[in-house]
């Protein structure tokens, strides 16, 4: 069902020396999933430190993400923040290995899921439903996790390494109604129309696609409109959907949240500036869970000096 360049994967497809590394990083993965819930925290942890140690230029990115988004708070504050994200970061590294290889029932033991009965009204009412998230660590192990409970499709953007892609791309084929690019709206629209539940981020920064600057932690922020396109083109009701990684390590909680009220409501400056602040929720409540290693604000209004 592919239609961009990834492929189903196939391992004699990526045999060569440049992918070694790769393998190697797979290898240990697979080996990780023999280990039990803690020791998965407590290995992406301190990869997520050795992470930070080589961050390099994103190091700065980081850091003035949060410095943007939380200027009331002190330096210590911030890096506070900061260290608890990079260990995030590692831990949904191996995330992937729980997403990949664990038994259904193994993965629902750790997993809460509340407010499926606002998807579930939804459908009963024959309303198509956008699942409207953001880029938090738990992204990837989330929507294998609601995927035990709800069928649904995403987007998909291709990864720059081509093994990690087609692994990527095929697991998630695996357990996804249809995994489709970003670029492919037509058939994004179709699936929504067919009333197949549809997983959207659209916090990150898109320079070439048509956006509007909407408000972002105060910080006016390059938002796409597609957004109020698919709502509108699909007859979809937009629900905020975010996966939150339980801060004493028992395992996650998936929040679906009623629609957007009015949305869409025919401005697009409205419509991305209800979407932002409903990221931005999610975001205040666990800071250390979203990627801040993400230019966000990259795209500035003309006129306006570059931020990283």
């Amino acid at each position: 069902m592919a239609d961009h360049k990834s492929t189903l994967f196939q391992a004699t497809d990526y045999l060569h020396p440049r992918y070694w590394l790769m393998w190697i990083t797979i290898g240990f993965l697979r080996l990780a999933t023999l280990f039990p819930y803690s020791v998965h925290l407590g290995i992406g942890r301190s990869l997520g430190r050795l992470i930070h140690r080589i961050a390099g230029k994103r190091e700065n990115v980081v850091d003035t993400n949060l410095q943007l988004c939380f200027p009331e708070k002190t330096t210590e504050e911030r890096n506070k923040i900061k260290n608890k994200a990079y260990d995030n970061l590692g831990i949904s590294l191996l995330e992937l290995a729980m997403c990949w290889w664990w038994k259904p029932e193994r993965l629902k033991s750790l997993v809460e899921v509340r407010g499926l009965e606002h998807v579930e009204k939804c459908l009963a009412n024959k309303q198509a439903v956008i699942l409207l998230s953001g880029h938090f660590t738990s992204l990837e192990l989330g929507g294998r996790l609601l995927a035990l409970f709800l069928p649904f499709q995403a987007m998909y953007r291709t990864q720059k390494n081509s093994l990690f892609d087609s692994l990527l791309y095929t697991k998630r084929q695996g357990y996804l109604v249809d995994v489709i690019s970003r670029k492919n709206t037509r058939r994004m629209i179709k699936g929504i129309r067919s009333l197949i539940p549809t997983w959207y981020a659209p916090d990150q920064n898109f320079a070439r696609e048509r956006n509007v600057f909407a408000p972002f932690f105060g910080v006016p922020t390059a938002t796409i409109t597609a957004s109020s396109r698919l709502a509108e083109s699909g007859k979809a009701a937009m629900l905020p959907y975010y996966p939150e990684r339980k801060a004493d390590g028992s395992g996650y909680i998936l929040w679906i949240k009623p629609p957007l009220d009015n949305f869409p409501s025919g401005d697009d400056l409205t419509d991305a500036t209800a979407i932002n602040a409903s990221i931005e929720e999610f975001v205040l409540q666990n800071p250390d869970q979203y990627m801040w290693v993400h230019q966000r604000f990259k795209t500035r209004p003309a006129g306006e000096p570059a931020i990283y």
